[in-house]
């Protein structure tokens, strides 16, 4: 599910949030994992490296 502005909030964790199950990535808590992010058609702002994919942003432990 989109945010109003377009964006999109997931969640990664052994357990989903209440209400969040459809943005949810489960996790095995006793392995760890790595994210990976794959473009589809990226725009002109990428390859000038004008663009830049955010940092990961903990919202809860």
């Amino acid at each position: 599910m989109k945010n109003e502005d377009g964006s999109m909030d997931l969640f990664i964790g052994p357990a989903a949030p209440q209400g969040k199950e459809a943005n949810w990535i489960p996790t095995d808590p006793k392995r760890g994992f790595e994210v990976m992010f794959r473009l589809y058609a990226p725009t002109k702002a990428l390859f000038e490296k004008t663009w830049t994919l955010p940092d990961l942003e903990p919202v809860a432990k």
